[in-house]
């Protein structure tokens, strides 16, 4: 499509947007949350004649996407001339128009992260279009990490007539055998009658139950065959209709939550640890209720980042891995621990048995039956949809006048946040990243939307930055993907074009996708982007120091010539600065912040920052390392520090 009519349209979408309200397909999980479907009414275009292609454009129409990522081939271009198409109309009706911008990465794996950015930040559907062959392939690895992190999006490929299927046929790839392995599911369509249910039961798998990423693939002499629009219906998956049926059906039992209160009313030092799934399910505004109405703390996991707003008192930032001393040393001292949406990863969880070892209880709420007792056997469980279930455990409690005074809990944790706290060499002469953050928290007061790539700037981010909300926090958590950050910044914009977008990046991680700089500058959008440069893959530099006796095999990337900055300017950044004076930093990120357009920063950092704290492979908490700024647990016991049993 010509850029100059992607720009009208991505403008008339932005300005469509703000006046007119817009018919979008729906939140995480809503399906499974609201009630069965009634007789729909009669769809306008029931009836009428089109070609496979124009269904599939007006199915994704019918499900109010608003915003489609992919990079077009031979195979798909039938679906792209319809979508061409039907922007184009749109772009004539005076009212009511409803375009879908699309818009196109340097590379496929960019498009998919980008739907997965824009799925991320506005809890809708992402779309992904491209063609067979090397398109489909290039969009694996953003699939399965979708699938890791349970984001749904759909992805729509092209593929060779089905008469070549099998015969190694040009830009021929087995998508449907590559992809049914890393995808929550994936769609060979072979009968054109059954194109249009399938595009729209593909929009249902991906996202109700446990959200994920579904992959139609949809041969060229499919998006050529003429029909005519059903205007609704599914495929009659029953095996998946009757799970989410009794998902939906599943409701916390009376009893069951006042077997809950019982135990909660039997702790001293109750924990929430929160994970993405209270996001998945639109259920942060519950757990914030539940939280507040009976005085629990909160811990959340990396993925569960904004679930609970870390500038208040009972938020404890991230546990785990690198998460904070304070948060950690909190799981380690709560006799009770309420697991939501979270799945006790080996990155928390490392050593399960030795994991809240002074729980004497558990709780775990989770939309996934196998999640529970899988890594941490526990003693309360319920399996449903978490937000009406929260909602129901609060109510309950509040309307049987459940209080306890946890007040010398709240105090010790308040004195952990205090005494571990984290901290870094803040008399270095040189840039430490922890401060470059620190500087761009406070302009940005933790209401910007931060999209990370993979390493240590990532961990930086998770533990520096403030989250008011959810749907702020953008990162590649289970497959832990370099190259995540630009892409998905650039879908987050799209989703949310009201908040700042900025893209906390490392110099290895950001070369991955580098051409995605482009991408940007192409549709003006005002992302930021930050490099932090270290000189190579810090994340693997501080294990091989810590594990490998400091032998830095391929880690280091001190002698590659890449000029950041140039490369910024020549891909169109008015802004593209490096930023290599500590007395710089506060105007430069100022002026970085505040720049009207897109703009690139690159920071020159100690290349000696390591992320601190750091519980490592195999360890358990108290074996924590926090590094020379952040005191130890271990280290203060030499002060006389009381333990837990002597303070409760």
């Amino acid at each position: 499509m010509d850029v100059r009519l992607q720009r009208l349209l991505v403008s008339f979408a932005s300005q469509h947007n703000r006046s007119t309200p817009v018919a979008t397909s729906a939140p995480v999980n809503s399906i499974a949350a609201s009630p069965l479907p009634t007789t729909p009414s009669a769809h306008p275009r029931t009836g009428q004649s089109m070609s496979g292609a124009e269904i599939i454009v007006q199915v994704l129409a019918d499900e109010g996407v608003d915003t489609i990522f992919g990079y077009s081939g031979g195979a798909i271009l039938p679906t792209y001339d319809a979508i061409f198409r039907h922007n184009d109309q749109q772009s004539k009706l005076a009212a009511g128009a409803r375009p879908m911008p699309l818009i196109v990465p340097a590379n496929e794996q960019g498009a998919g992260f980008m739907a997965a950015g824009y799925a991320r930040a506005s809890g809708k559907v992402g779309v992904c279009v491209v063609t067979s062959g090397p398109g489909a392939t290039n969009t694996v690895t953003p699939v399965r990490d979708c699938a890791a992190d349970s984001i749904p999006i759909v992805v729509i490929c092209g593929q060779v007539g089905t008469s070549a299927i099998g015969s190694d046929a040009f830009q021929e790839a087995p998508v449907s055998n590559i992809m049914g392995a890393v995808a929550k599911h994936c769609f060979l369509v072979t009968d054109p009658a059954k194109l249009e249910a399938t595009v729209r039961t593909a929009f249902e798998i991906a996202r109700s139950g446990r959200p994920g990423p579904v992959v139609i693939d949809i041969p060229k002499d499919v998006q050529n065959w003429q029909g005519n629009y059903q205007g609704s219906g599914l495929l009659p998956m029953r095996g998946y209709h009757a799970r989410m049926q009794a998902l939906r059906a599943r409701t916390l039992a009376d009893e069951h939550a006042a077997k809950f209160f019982q135990m909660l009313g039997e702790a001293e030092r109750p924990l929430i640890y929160a994970g993405g799934g209270v996001i998945h399910s639109d259920g942060a505004a519950e757990l914030r209720a539940f939280a507040h109405e009976f005085g629990i703390p909160v811990v959340t996991t990396l993925m569960g980042i904004g679930t609970f707003d870390t500038t208040e008192p009972l938020a404890l930032h991230m546990l785990g891995m690198h998460g904070a001393a304070f948060a950690n040393y909190a799981v380690e001292d709560c006799d009770f621990l309420f697991c939501l949406g979270a799945r006790f990863d080996d990155r928390v969880a490392g050593v399960p048995a030795k994991f809240a070892r002074n729980a004497k209880r558990i709780a775990h709420m989770d939309v996934d039956a196998s999640e529970i007792n899988k890594v941490k056997r526990v003693q309360w469980s319920h399996v449903g949809l978490l937000r009406p279930a929260l909602e129901k455990l609060r109510l309950q409690g509040k309307g049987a006048g459940f209080k306890r005074d946890w007040s010398p809990w709240h105090a010790h944790v308040a004195e952990l946040k205090r005494r571990y706290a984290m901290n870094y060499d803040r008399d270095s002469e040189l840039i430490q990243p922890y401060y470059v953050i620190e500087e761009i928290n406070r302009l940005t007061r933790g209401e910007a939307v931060i999209a990370t790539g993979v390493g240590q700037h990532q961990m930086w981010a998770a533990q520096y930055f403030d989250f008011r909300e959810p749907r702020l926090w953008l990162t590649s958590g289970s497959m832990g993907t370099m190259g995540f950050g630009l892409p998905a910044a650039i879908g987050a914009q799209f989703a949310r074009r009201d908040k700042l977008v900025i893209d906390i990046d490392g110099d290895a991680s950001i070369r991955m996708n580098l051409g995605e700089l482009e991408t940007v500058t192409t549709y003006d959008l005002p992302i930021k982007v930050v490099v932090l440069n270290n000189f190579g893959d810090g994340m693997v530099k501080q294990w091989q120091k810590l594990f490998f006796k400091g032998r830095l095999s391929a880690s280091d990337k001190s002698l590659h010539k890449k000029d950041f900055v140039k490369a910024a300017q020549a891909d169109g950044y008015q802004f593209a600065v490096r930023l290599d004076r500590k007395a710089d930093v506060p105007r430069v990120v100022k002026e970085f912040i505040e720049f009207k357009g897109p703009a690139f920063l690159e920071v020159i950092i100690d290349t000696e920052a390591g992320v601190y704290p750091m519980v490592g492979p195999g360890q358990a908490y108290d074996e924590m390392i926090t590094g020379d700024f952040i005191e130890s647990r271990e280290a203060s016991k030499t002060t006389a520090e009381p333990g837990v049993s002597e303070m409760f």
